[in-house]
């Protein structure tokens, strides 16, 4: 399985972000309000109801549906505040953290897990907001998730949170897989390129391992990765396989 990771590598303009994302309300509302330290101004979170009462266990596609319009809603919300309080970038780095965090199996299934009191996970998270220097309102984000009983939906709100991120910055993502580990040097090229085919202001790369390309790399940039700059051995095989009219030989590396 192909290990994804953060990179230090970016492109970024000085120009701030593009105007505030307006949220999505609904006639029928809930509101969740953020405790921020004394350097904060209370903001109130407003969610529709059905966010807060879909599950993830829901009923087939509608609870699908549901619980990625929940993740939406939470997503759009922490940018919210982070916006309100310019600690956008810090805030995606404290996603950046969360998403660490909870792809460990054993975290996510702990705050999951129905059995489980809901002091001793907010215990865990204080443990985790000492640990990685979270800001009070990301701490307070995941309070909320856990009082709501959402927290299942952690996972899908780092990925919609990304994409709220990346709007707001006009940041395009990158994904690079190799081999093996590029230098530094490589990836700041392979951004400037990401730049220029794409025009965005800012450009992140993230890096993954796939031993299957044999050497080489793949560059999968655009909306949900749609597209591809493959200069991977892997690729040039296939061709060469394609041209031989090998037929149905398939190369298993």
């Amino acid at each position: 399985m192909a290990a994804l990771q953060h990179t230090a590598i970016s492109l970024q303009s000085k120009t701030t972000a593009s105007p505030p994302l307006s949220s999505a309300l609904t006639p029928r509302t809930t509101t969740l309000a953020f405790s921020f330290s004394s350097t904060f101004s209370p903001i109130h979170l407003k969610l529709s109801a059905s966010t807060l009462t879909a599950r993830r266990t829901g009923s087939g596609s509608l609870g699908a549906r549901m619980n990625a319009s929940a993740a939406a809603s939470y997503a759009s919300a922490l940018a919210d505040v982070a916006k309100s309080n310019n600690t956008l970038e810090t805030t995606s780095g404290d996603v950046e953290k969360i998403e660490k965090f909870f792809g460990e199996p054993s975290v996510f299934d702990f705050f999951i897990n129905p059995t489980i009191d809901l002091e001793k996970k907010r215990q865990v998270l204080d443990d985790i907001a000492k640990s990685s220097a979270l800001q009070p309102h990301t701490i307070n984000f995941l309070n909320i998730l856990v009082d709501a009983k959402r927290i299942d939906l952690i996972k899908e709100i780092v990925k919609e949170f990304e994409v709220v991120y990346n709007k707001i910055t006009d940041t395009e993502l990158a994904i690079v897989s190799s081999v093996v580990k590029l230098e530094s040097q490589h990836l700041a090229q392979i951004a400037k390129q990401v730049q220029k085919l794409t025009g965005a202001k800012n450009v992140r790369i993230k890096t993954e391992i796939d031993p299957s390309l044999v050497a080489g790399f793949t560059v999968r940039y655009g909306q949900s990765g749609s597209k591809l700059i493959d200069l991977s051995v892997k690729k040039q095989l296939e061709e060469i396989a394609a041209e031989l009219d090998l037929g149905d030989i398939k190369l298993n590396l």
